[in-house]
C-alpha cells in the first residue's frame, strides 16, 4: 500500500460522510497516473501555490488601491485569510481539508488588478459580463503553463465557480470556502477600514456587534463557533439565525460604508479608466499582445476572450506600466 492509499483509506475512517473523499474524485479532464505520496487534492493544492497567478496576488487590490502603508490587505493576503478559516472549519466538521485548502488558495486566481474595479471595467468595456469566479477557473484549465493549464480535479474548479455568496458549490468543502471568504472580507475589511480612518469601532452597527463582538478577534471566533456548531454532521454550510442575520447586516452596512465610501474608492475610476483603455488598445493591436495570447487566438480563442485574459492577469503595478508605455510619451515620465 502506498503512502497515499493509506491517506485515502483514513480519510474513510475519520471524515463525516458528508466530505469529498479524495479517492471519489470525479477526476481531471487529462487522465494522470497517481502520485505515490500525495492525494489529488494535496496534489492540486500544490499546483496552485506554485503558479505564477498565485504569486500575481500579492499585487492586486483587496479594497484600498496602493494604500500607504505596510499593514492593508491585497489579495493574497486575503487568500491566506480565507484559507486559513476554510481550514478551521473543515477540520472540526471533519470535511476534508486538502479539498477545502486548494479551493481557497485558488479561488481569487482570476482576479482583475484593482479589484472589483478592474472587474467591472473589463464586463463594460466587452460587453460581457466578466466575472472572477468563472476567470479563476480559466486560469487552470486554459491559461496556466502557457496553455496547458493546471489540470485540476472537477471539485476544486467547481468550488472556484461558485464561491460567491449567493452559489452552490457541489461539494461541503467548496460551501466551507464560499462562507470563509465572506468571513474573512467582511472582518478583515473592518480591520482595513478602522487603520484608514473611515471606520471606527463604535461606528459598527450595535445590533450586530452586540451578538458578533466588539473587534475582530472576538467576532471571527463567534461566526466560526456557530458554524461549527450548526454545520457539524451537516451536508452544507449553516449558522444559527441571529448569526447569520447579524454577519449580512454587517456586510450590508460595509458595502454602504467602505464598498462604496467615496474617500476609500476616489481613484477607482481613474482605475477603470486604465483598464478600459489597455482593452481597447490591445483590441486594435491584437499583435503586441505576448506570444501565448496571440498563440490562443490563432488557435481559434476569440479575440475580446483573450485580451480579457491578459489583462485580467496583470497585477496593478504591471497595468499602470503598460498605460505608461502606451500612452504617456517616454520623455514625460520622467518628469
Amino acid at each position: 500500500m502506498t503512502i497515499r492509499e493509506r491517506f485515502e483509506q483514513e480519510e474513510h475512517e475519520r471524515l463525516s460522510p458528508h466530505a469529498a473523499f479524495s479517492d471519489q474524485s470525479r477526476g481531471r479532464d487529462r487522465a494522470e497516473e497517481e502520485s505515490d505520496i500525495r492525494t489529488v487534492y494535496q496534489r492540486d493544492r500544490d499546483r496552485i501555490i506554485h503558479c505564477k497567478s498565485f504569486r500575481r496576488l500579492k499585487h492586486k487590490t483587496q479594497v484600498f488601491l496602493s494604500p500607504y502603508g505596510d499593514h492593508y490587505r491585497t489579495r493574497l493576503t486575503h487568500t491566506l485569510e480565507v484559507s486559513q478559516l476554510a481550514r478551521t472549519i473543515a477540520k472540526a466538521v471533519r470535511a476534508n481539508e486538502d479539498l477545502t485548502e486548494a479551493i481557497a488558495l485558488g479561488h481569487d486566481l482570476g482576479h482583475t488588478p484593482f479589484g472589483h474595479a478592474g472587474e467591472r471595467a473589463l464586463t463594460k468595456a466587452s460587453g460581457q459580463p466578466f466575472l472572477h469566479s468563472e476567470q479563476s477557473a480559466r486560469v487552470v484549465e486554459r491559461l496556466e503553463k502557457n496553455g496547458r493549464g493546471l489540470n485540476l480535479t472537477w471539485e476544486v474548479r467547481d468550488g472556484f465557480r461558485n464561491h460567491r455568496t449567493s452559489a452552490k458549490p457541489a461539494t461541503l468543502e467548496g460551501d466551507i470556502v464560499r462562507v470563509s471568504d465572506k468571513i474573512a472580507y467582511i472582518n478583515h475589511d473592518i480591520d482595513d477600514g478602522i487603520r484608514a480612518g473611515l471606520l471606527t469601532e463604535e461606528s459598527l452597527p450595535k445590533e450586530c456587534t452586540d451578538i458578533l463582538g466588539h473587534n475582530t478577534r472576538d467576532r471571527i471566533n463567534t461566526i466560526i463557533l456557530d458554524t461549527v456548531e450548526h454545520t457539524l454532521d451537516q451536508p452544507r454550510v449553516t449558522m444559527s439565525d441571529p448569526v447569520e442575520k447579524a454577519l449580512l447586516s454587517l456586510r450590508k452596512f460595509m458595502f454602504e460604508e467602505l464598498y462604496r465610501n467615496p474617500i476609500a474608492k476616489g481613484e477607482e475610476g481613474k482605475a477603470e479608466e486604465v483598464v478600459a483603455m489597455l482593452y481597447r488598445h490591445y483590441l486594435e493591436r491584437p499583435e503586441e499582445l505576448p506570444a501565448e495570447f496571440t498563440r490562443m487566438i490563432d488557435e481559434g480563442e476569440p479575440k475580446e476572450t483573450v485580451v480579457c485574459d491578459y489583462i485580467a492577469g496583470m497585477t496593478d503595478n504591471y497595468a499602470v506600466r503598460k498605460f505608461q508605455e502606451i500612452y504617456i510619451p517616454h520623455s514625460w515620465q520622467r518628469l
